[in-house]
């Protein structure tokens, strides 16, 4: 159950606010929003014909089909096992499609540095001090073109073995995303595939930045060396540290120290900073916000030759990490150049800056990191429902179709870790795989846009252990050889049937099921039209009503139906109440005089409800009786009788 210390954050809204202009495309403006206008002869004209709902699956390969159960601690893969591309049967394929998925992001594809020995195919590991974990950082890529030889039964054929597992997916009608990482690179890039191509490849190490350089050079004062930390926590036994890296010795010009990858201009990068990776260069000097873009920087070119590399191996789109560091115009260049190879390459952003901007280049989803972060700050008793209420609406109509919702990724904490009431939502965790009852709903319906689960949080992965560099903090290693224990039980020695799941994380799994094949993807929660109702389901505009209880609805203009989202934020209890409907709510939808009003899903799953009849009066001034439970959702629909 939910901490009580929620119950700080369950302030009262404060009063009645009336609807937006639906003209209104600002993301910025306060609280109810809807795409149409309130003509009341809408239901005579054609309804829209919704698109398709994207449901994304993070598919670590690392992790996901392994099945050793050991997880040692800083282990190697011989210790704790790995997972593989031919693990990744059609047997698995066909239970992601029952989960509701559309597209598999495989994370961590593209070959990342590594401790682990393949000298054997010319593979050697590369320097402990620029590796963080055994295994190795997805987000440290050492070759672009390549794949690791830790996921191939063969590592010689491994990118057979990949495109063979690329082309199972397409056969099961799923798209597939890779990642894509264009802030940085591993400090020993070096392709074995195309080595022509390198990054690094014709840069003039003498000068700090050129846009024709793909890496900034720590030049002044000349002759620095690299001299690297490490955590201290992290000593695995037979690993030897001394912090320096012959290539960045500054021993010769070709030995300059470069940027870190989070911007660190110092060749003393701390054990906190990306100290593994090397920034790359668009072309945009961000120490003095000095841009060059004609003529076309080099890595512009360089990384278009990696996008195309992995769309010819059959790769249908991108998850961009940092994609806000890389500058808007070659964002726009990158995309078109993609989208004239495949006209429906579909990119997602991970990004914290410039959301809007981002947007306007082209990516078809951006992480809404704040909807995720408002939610945590409620949990903790740091955020009213007002304030997650503001940050819903302050999405604009035309803009709510490109915001990726989650409750976990490899980023964040799992939602079954615990609940701390820190001063940061990084911090903490939802306190049991239960919240995602009651928050999946609200994330997964309030937009019309993408949605991503996280392997293991459709079974309530927790995060716990220490694993390695990864250590102890609610989150799933994307640096160790690592295990799931609650996926395992879902994988089943590669049955993929459930076989060895609890009753609880077995429910778990098919509520989520239940979730992304019907109400996710119903015809009026993928239509445009959207309403926040906390205006008139408030203690103020109606005395007595119970300001815990989050309401909001969904629909096609026009097309006689919405679907009502309830949502309990009262710690510890259940709540009843009359949830109203405005009148002009009403005639966007095309609701008449005569409804009926059913519950279609809530904590239990779908829910085949009985009808129950009302007027229009009875939906606007007495409202509709509902009940929702402790740390749950429900979904109802209205539809014209």
């Amino acid at each position: 159950m939910r901490s009580i210390i929620v119950a700080a954050g369950m302030a009262a809204l404060a009063a009645c606010t009336p609807p937006l202009d639906p003209s209104d495309d600002s993301d910025t403006d306060p609280p109810v929003e809807t795409d149409t206008d309130t003509d009341t002869d809408t239901d005579t004209e054609p309804v829209e014909e919704p698109p398709e709902r994207v449901v994304i699956y993070q598919l670590v390969v690392r992790h996901f089909s392994n099945t050793t159960t050991t997880r040692r601690v800083d282990g190697t893969l011989e210790d704790n096992g790995v997972g593989r591309f031919d693990d990744i049967d059609d047997d698995a394929i066909a239970g992601l499609k029952e989960l509701g998925v559309t597209h598999v992001w495989l994370t961590g594809i593209p070959r990342q540095a590594t401790l682990t020995d393949w000298s054997s195919i010319g593979l050697p590991p590369d320097d402990p001090d620029v590796v963080k974990g055994r295994a190795g950082s997805f987000y440290a890529v050492r070759d672009y073109f390549d794949t690791s030889p830790d996921y191939a039964t063969d590592p010689t054929k491994r990118l057979d073995e990949l495109k063979a597992l690329i082309e199972r997916l397409h056969d099961a009608d799923l798209k597939v995303l890779v990642d894509l990482v264009p802030n940085h690179v591993a400090r020993g890039y070096g392709s074995v595939v195309r080595p022509d191509s390198d990054f690094g490849a014709g840069d003039d190490p003498t000068v700090f930045f050129d846009p024709d350089n793909h890496f900034f050079y720590l030049v002044d004062p000349p002759g620095q060396a690299l001299e690297l930390s490490r955590p201290e926590g992290w000593n695995p036994a037979g690993v030897s540290f001394d912090g320096r890296y012959a290539r960045e010795d500054g021993s010769e010009p070709g030995r300059t120290p470069k940027v870190t990858g989070n911007d660190v201009t110092s060749p003393r990068p701390s054990a906190n900073d990306w100290y593994e990776t090397v920034k790359l260069n668009w072309g945009y000097d961000f120490t003095s916000g000095t841009a060059s873009y004609d003529p076309r920087p080099a890595t512009w070119d360089t990384m278009d030759e990696v996008v195309a590399y992995w769309q010819d191996l059959g790769v249908d789109g991108f998850r961009a990490d940092f994609a806000h560091l890389v500058p808007g115009e070659a964002w726009t260049w990158l995309l078109q150049r993609a989208r004239d190879r495949d006209p429906d390459a579909f990119f997602v952003a991970e990004a914290y800056d410039n959301l809007i901007g981002l947007q306007d280049t082209g990516f078809d989803a951006v992480y809404h990191d704040a909807a995720y972060d408002a939610l945590k700050r409620l949990y903790q008793g740091r955020a009213s429902q007002g304030d997650v209420d503001g940050v819903y609406l302050g999405l604009s109509n035309e803009r709510r179709h490109r915001w990726l919702h989650y409750l976990e990724n490899h980023d964040e904490r799992r939602i079954a870790s615990p609940l701390v009431a820190s001063g940061s939502e990084d911090g903490s965790g939802f306190g049991s795989a239960a919240a995602g009852r009651q928050l999946g709903p609200l994330q997964f319906l309030i937009t019309n846009g993408p949605v991503l689960i996280y392997n293991g949080q459709e079974v309530g992965e927790d995060g716990s252990g220490v694993e390695g560099f990864g250590g102890e903090d609610g989150r799933t290693t994307i640096f160790d050889y690592w295990s799931l224990p609650a996926l395992q039980g879902w994988v089943n020695d590669h049955a993929y049937d459930g076989g060895g799941l609890t009753s609880e994380q077995a429910a778990l799994r098919d509520w989520y099921g239940q979730l992304l094949t019907g109400p996710v993807h119903d015809p009026d929660v993928r239509g445009s039209g959207f309403w926040g109702l906390e205006y008139v389901n408030n203690s103020t505009a109606n005395p007595g009503f119970p300001d815990d209880l989050y309401t909001f609805a969904r629909f096609r203009p026009g097309s006689g139906r919405l679907v009502l989202v309830v949502v309990n934020f009262r710690p510890g209890a259940s709540v009843s109440a009359p949830v109203r409907l405005p009148a002009d709510l009403l005639d966007a939808a095309a609701i008449p005089d005569g409804a009926d009003v059913r519950r279609i899903f809530d904590q239990t799953g779908q829910v085949d409800g009985a009808p129950v009849p009302t007027t229009r009066f009875g939906l606007t001034q007495g409202g509709i009786s509902i009940e929702v439970a402790d740390q749950a959702a429900a979904v109802f629909e209205v539809t014209a009788d």
